[in-house]
């Protein structure tokens, strides 16, 4: 098929070239003219395990082009996935005016049928104000479309397996030809396919990813508990995940979640409830638990150091999850901030996200960022572990207790056994997992 992207995000990068390499001619559009020029020469903007190779290999093929028209891609393609931002107001609502642009301007492209499948993240009953705006600027014209919603459950740092392995395709449509369309573009791909209507398919992906905050949510106030008790959280959420009814997955304590999802997902859940009159206030405490993740994680640093002004500060980890250089809602951001207030001198590393990090904090006096994680660490009162990245789990931590001027470690995200921090004398301090010295 033909199809074209509009938006080239995360979500819709992942999904341009995804398609490309099922075998579809895919055209990838944006407004960003820098982002597309660096597209056309064969540069990703961002970084994601799997996705260069990917991208370099349909690019040669010639199955997938990019292009600032999205009039001309919309009158080219078959389908149009719309893969646009829909970031959060200040009241928690979804900013829906790029969905709102691209749908007035396939409207004054249609030459004949299109699908066109909401990708982005959008609430409830979106598809219907697509299609009264298609049918609003289309100004009488008699062409035949159909809209469908097809979200997207693509982890970051993942991806790209998530593409080509999905736990499920859903697939919301309102007639048989989108439904057919849709089936034969997912068809190379082996996974169950959830048909539902086009309500359903958009509640299910706010759905899936509120459930998952609450899980973390309600684990991080466990781990507090564990903390004021001398419970170990680790072993509380393995007794907890080995009933089947609940899973261990997302039973992580830690510094909460970030990214572009869950916070604005669950805040985007809570306020669709309340535009119902529905009782959602479940959602805005989950969100309130996530936010008090920082003020908890500087407490427990002051605990150990006393005293922030000029000390020297190690950061290990700027993402906001390991496998990406993404830092939208991570708590690194807030960790700094709080960091600069108290008068502390920073050391940043991160094996990706550094070039991000420092558009919101130059390098100066107070702030700097460096090339490895050990050159971090050395002369540091303390190192704050923030994003769980596979060189920081092998460490050598004989190493690191050498190098620091005082070896304290406080782990946001429990990737070290205290007994083990212990033997090299450092005083560690986990999340719900109490304290070793």
């Amino acid at each position: 098929m033909k199809v074209a992207v509009v938006g080239t995000g995360y979500v819709g990068l992942v999904t341009a070239v995804g398609l490309a390499k099922l075998g579809n001619e895919v055209i990838g559009v944006d407004k960003d003219i820098n982002k597309i020029d660096m597209l056309g020469k064969g540069k990703l903007p961002i970084y994601e395990p799997g996705l260069n190779e990917l991208f370099l290999s349909v690019l040669e093929e010639g199955k997938l082009d990019f292009s600032t028209d999205i009039g001309a891609a919309v009158r080219n393609s078959d389908v149009i996935f719309i893969c646009v931002g829909t970031p959060s107001l200040d009241d928690g609502t979804a900013d829906l005016s790029q969905v709102e642009e691209v749908a007035r301007t396939v409207s004054e492209n249609l030459d004949g049928y299109k699908l066109i499948v909401e990708k982005s993240t959008v609430p409830v009953n979106t598809a219907r104000w697509i299609k009264r705006t298609i049918e609003l600027y289309n100004k009488g014209k008699r062409v035949d479309f159909d809209v469908a919603s097809n979200p997207e459950f693509l982890r970051e740092g993942k991806a790209v397996y998530d593409f080509f392995h999905p736990d499920r395709i859903v697939i919301g449509v309102d007639s048989k030809r989108a439904e057919n369309m849709l089936l034969e573009l997912y068809a190379p791909v082996n996974a169950k396919i959830l048909v539902t209507d086009i309500p359903t398919a958009e509640l299910i992906k706010h759905a899936s990813n509120s459930f998952l905050a609450m899980k973390i949510s309600f684990i991080n106030m466990i781990s507090d508990l564990c903390d004021k008790t001398g419970a170990d959280v680790k072993m509380v959420a393995d007794g907890m995940g080995l009933d089947s009814r609940i899973g261990r997955a997302f039973l992580d304590a830690g510094l909460g979640y970030g990214g572009s999802c869950f916070p604005k997902d669950t805040r985007a859940l809570f306020r669709i409830g309340e535009g119902y009159h529905l009782d959602f206030e479940l959602l805005k405490v989950v969100d309130r638990i996530n936010l008090k993740r920082i003020e908890k994680f500087i407490d427990k640093l002051k605990d150990a150091l006393w005293v922030l002004k000029d000390k020297v500060v190690a950061v290990w980890g700027l993402s906001f999850k390991p496998d990406t250089d993404d830092i939208r809602e991570a708590p690194s951001i807030k960790i700094i901030k709080e960091l600069l207030k108290e008068d502390a001198h920073l050391r940043l590393y991160d094996p990706k996200a550094m070039e991000n990090m420092k558009r919101l904090f130059p390098p100066d006096e107070r702030v700097e960022y460096v090339d490895d994680m050990y050159s971090a660490v050395d002369g540091a009162h303390a190192l704050l572990v923030v994003a769980e990245w596979g060189e920081f789990k092998d460490a050598d931590l004989s190493r690191v207790a050498s190098l620091m001027k005082t070896p304290v470690v406080v782990d946001g995200r429990n990737i070290f056994e205290p007994g083990e921090m212990a033997k090299y004398g450092i005083f560690y301090c986990g999340m719900g997992r109490g304290k070793s010295v």
